[in-house]
């Protein structure tokens, strides 16, 4: 006997039809267009046929309007530019936001097998690279505000790739069209520091076993230690 199961609870959002236009053309060279509007009762079937109105129309246009101006926002700041923002390209979809922060403490989240505790800890200032849908990371020597010929070094993190890019594992990345510059780098350094560090993707990345430093720097006040940083033989120039 087959045995019907009802999946229905797991499905996402669930969009139900609620009005419908077709539009109608004349046959010739001197085409005329007619728009018709249809209602939808409760099991999606059009009723209700009548000509488009204007306050419809207005509706339909102020709609439409809204999510291009959403488009149009990306990455767009609130005010004035953040200062450590380096440069932006404002494309909607392969948009890119290069930034800097300066040593800072974070929250660090570590997985138990590395036998680190999660805590409080300070971090080298940082280079991001960063679109929609990935990240790359490097560690600066010192605060200043990078430039074209700054050398770049190796984040001293898990889950990065020797060329910087790093593993986002099983984190769900969810960056709006409508996110601000703002918006964006803040959610992207929360994916970065709010998720766990698991994994030593190379090791080549610090002058000390990664692991040791780490343990070292959780839960105290020690800055962090630059000399233990390697230069990857880039500058920021190579970015842009």
């Amino acid at each position: 006997m087959n045995h019907t199961n009802d999946i229905t609870e797991n499905f996402g959002t669930l969009y139900y039809p609620k009005s419908a236009l077709v539009f109608y053309e004349t046959i010739g060279t001197d085409t005329a267009t007619y728009v018709e509007h249809f209602d939808m009762d409760k099991n999606g079937n059009p009723i209700n046929a009548h000509p488009l109105t204007v306050r419809e129309a207005n509706v339909l246009a102020k709609s439409l309007q809204t999510d291009d101006e959403k488009n149009q926002a990306f990455l767009k700041p609130k005010g004035i530019l953040p200062t450590n923002v380096l440069h932006i390209n404002p494309n909607a979809e392969k948009g890119t936001v290069l930034w800097y922060t300066k040593a800072q403490q974070r929250q660090l989240y570590f997985v138990n097998s590395l036998e680190i505790p999660n805590g409080k800890a300070q971090v080298p200032p940082m280079l991001w690279l960063a679109d929609k849908n990935s990240l790359t990371v490097f560690a600066l020597a010192n605060n200043r505000r990078p430039m074209a010929k700054t050398l770049l070094h190796h984040a001293p993190f898990f889950n990065i790739y020797e060329k910087g890019n790093v593993c986002m594992g099983t984190v769900s990345i969810d960056i709006k069209n409508s996110a601000s510059v703002e918006e964006f780098i803040q959610a992207w350094e929360d994916y970065f520091f709010n998720s766990y560090f698991s994994h030593s993707l190379s090791a080549n990345l610090t002058k000390k076993n990664i692991v040791t430093l780490w343990k070292s720097l959780v839960n105290t006040d020690k800055p962090f230690p630059t000399e233990v940083l390697k230069t990857n033989n880039k500058t920021l120039k190579h970015l842009l």
